[in-house]
């Protein structure tokens, strides 16, 4: 009579391949989340402070000298504090003029700045301490 032998289950070693596989995706795969999360963080926060530019910019068409009405956050649709970013103004000078959120978020974006400044003549761009490689695409890192 002879005996059949049944597979009752996985080897030590597939069991071992299996758990080196999934540990070298994870190595590829965590940093490419974290990078996805930072940039993702800094594009909210640019997006939180972009409706204040078409609000300064009614003030400085109204001719609005009141520095008052520029650090005004409440003036600007903006809030001080949020999730993203701490947010001041810088009331213009000459016309010039910033609006500067200090993100918050996880350790590759807290506390750098993304700004929106304001030119004499009347053109924005948009300046940040970011890694290049986490900065909005319309963002330049200083």
């Amino acid at each position: 009579m002879s005996r059949q032998r049944t597979s009752a289950g996985f080897t030590l070693i597939e069991l071992m391949i299996v758990v080196a596989i999934i540990a070298v995706l994870a190595a590829i795969a965590i940093p490419q989340y974290q990078t996805y999360v930072a940039k993702s963080q800094a594009v909210a926060a640019l997006d939180e402070i972009s409706p204040g530019r078409t609000a300064y910019e009614t003030l400085v068409n109204q001719g609005t000298i009141d520095n008052d009405a520029y650090n005004n956050i409440d003036s600007l649709g903006l809030v001080t504090e949020s999730d993203r970013c701490s947010i001041t103004v810088a009331a213009p000078v000459s016309g010039e003029g910033n609006i500067t959120c200090k993100l918050k978020g996880g350790p590759a974006v807290k506390d750098k700045q993304i700004l929106l400044n304001r030119s004499t003549e009347g053109s924005w761009s948009c300046t940040t301490t970011l890694d290049a490689k986490y900065a909005p695409v319309s963002c330049t890192p200083s």
